[in-house]
């Protein structure tokens, strides 16, 4: 076994505890870049080799510079990981399904460090930076308001800034040049565009031209370690298929996201819904707009009784079965995140009913 050799002294542990309040962490910065270099060394024969470390692993945005420093991409598999991973991802759904609403969530969020929809924990802030295209200012700015009263949070404090010039276009150069500049004098830690149909004026359906717009959005995420969120409509009664393909427009838009995130109305209540390029979709939750108080509008997250989570998870079942196209149970499992006895229970109720089949190649919907 080869020894390990801490990279301290106990003096020098004493002389920190002095200092920096128990309990802490240490990390070997010079250890961390050397073994990531190895690793990657170790893969060099494989061209276009990319090491993707889990931020769950250590959610430490000092620890992800180093590594993304070092060529290392990073594996989200939550909505708070997103953020925290500079990544890039898009808010998707259908009209009025409160996706503007969930994009400010996460701005104050991050903003201030209070838990997205009141119960997860963010581990990275800073600045937001906000295009709100479609809502004027005043609307902005009252629906901000109430999720701070939510989140017990003051708008005053907080370091959102919203771009208030009439038009933002992406495929304008002259515009492209005035965001990066923002950006570039902001510094934030996350860029909300909300939403696309409203940055261009491309055919959303042509991958020519929609992939330049998402290549320079890449490139500000990249120079500018920034994650990007992207509020884009998905298509009108596209409920009952896989979310991603029902995003409008280019495939290239549901394959530029490394966390996607998307809204479903089911009956009475919202779900939402992700997917990650490198680690499995995230539980999925159910969400309300709490109105009670016109002060305090905000989404919030709805706990199901045992019968109600059941139910749901059937009809999740349904949205990710597309007509023609089949699901291996494993396959489904590791789309809605769930227990496999539920997911069992689920799939016998759903097949009694006539709603799906087996097939030899899985599971399929039904009519």
């Amino acid at each position: 076994m080869t020894p390990k050799i801490l990279p301290f002294t106990a003096a020098q542990i004493e002389q920190i505890a002095d200092q920096i309040p128990t309990p802490f962490h240490i990390y070997d910065e010079k250890g961390i870049r050397e073994n990531a270099r190895n690793l990657l060394r170790l893969f060099s024969w494989n061209k276009g080799f990319k090491e993707y470390f889990a931020v769950k692993a250590t959610p430490n945005p000092f620890i992800l510079k180093i590594l993304k420093h070092e060529g290392f991409g990073v594996d989200c598999s939550s909505l708070p990981e997103l953020m925290l991973a500079e990544a890039v991802g898009i808010l998707g759904g259908e009209p009025k399904c409160c996706k503007s609403f969930l994009a400010l969530d996460m701005a104050v969020s991050v903003a201030s460090g209070a838990p997205c929809l009141r119960q997860f924990a963010v581990s990275r802030t800073g600045p937001v930076l906000l295009f709100p295209a479609e809502d004027s200012l005043s609307v902005v700015r009252e629906r901000l308001e109430g999720i701070c009263r939510a989140s017990g949070t003051r708008i005053e404090e907080l370091p959102i800034y919203v771009i208030t010039a009439p038009r933002l276009l992406l495929d304008v150069p002259q515009d492209r040049q005035r965001l990066r500049a923002t950006v570039e004098a902001i510094r934030p830690a996350l860029l909300v565009l909300d939403p696309f149909i409203r940055l261009h004026r491309a055919d959303e359906n042509a991958s020519k031209e929609v992939a330049p717009l998402l290549g320079y959005l890449r490139e500000l995420q990249r120079e500018f370690e920034t994650a990007v969120l992207l509020v884009h409509h998905a298509r009108k009664g596209s409920g009952k298929g896989r979310p991603g393909q029902a995003l409008r427009g280019s495939s290239d838009l549901h394959g530029w996201g490394d966390s996607n995130l998307y809204l479903r109305r089911v009956r009475d209540r919202l779900v939402l819904l992700s997917e990650h390029r490198a680690a499995p979709a995230s539980p999925a939750v159910s969400l309300e707009l709490v109105t009670t108080d016109a002060a305090t509008t905000h989404l919030g997250v709805v706990s199901e009784p045992q019968s109600d989570r059941q139910s749901n998870l059937q009809e999740q079942v349904l949205a990710c079965l597309v007509q023609g196209e089949a699901f291996t149970r494993a396959k489904l499992r590791d789309v809605l995140s769930v227990q496999n006895q539920r997911l069992g229970e689920a799939l016998e109720t759903l097949e009694r009913a006539g709603k799906i089949r087996r097939s030899p190649a899985g599971w399929q919907r039904v009519g």
